[in-house]
């Protein structure tokens, strides 16, 4: 059983997810520590290839509380650990599709690895939200029905 950390729930309302992978991450001991606690934050974080390494940007994980003087920059760039096939799939997708990389969690696996679900997402225009939003509330009504 995985221990979630944040989700990105705004993704999931702002994009359509084509398909979703596993990746590791290299923090740091007082970042992995205040994942611990939950304290982060993927809103308006993505992923960006360069070169041939992938790396995670605007992710916000708070300073620990019970941190020093030594403590981490809370938005700092974080490398992501995929394979090298792995990254150039991503990276021929991205470019063909007009594809973003958006992470859609952090989480801890039952081995105590720190890990983040990406998701190769198109993004949503504004009619299509709406539909959506419709199509959730309809569902909603149906099943106030049925229980009655």
């Amino acid at each position: 059983m995985e221990q979630v950390v944040s989700t990105n729930r705004k993704a999931y309302h702002d994009y359509f997810i084509e398909e979703t992978c596993e990746a590791g991450i290299t923090l740091l001991g007082t970042e992995v520590k205040s994942l611990r606690e939950g304290k982060a934050n993927l809103k308006d974080s993505y992923a960006l290839i360069k070169g041939n390494e992938i790396f995670l940007l605007n992710c916000h994980i708070s300073p620990y509380s019970h941190g020093n003087i030594q403590n981490h920059d809370p938005l700092r760039t974080r490398k992501l650990l995929l394979h090298r096939k792995e990254i150039n799939k991503l990276w021929g997708k991205l470019t063909q599709k007009g594809l973003t990389l958006i992470p859609l969690k952090i989480y801890f696996t039952k081995k105590g690895k720190a890990k983040v679900e990406i998701g190769l997402c198109r993004g949503k225009r504004q009619y299509e939200k709406r539909e959506v939003l419709k199509e959730k509330e309809a569902r909603r009504e149906i099943e106030r029905h049925l229980k009655k």
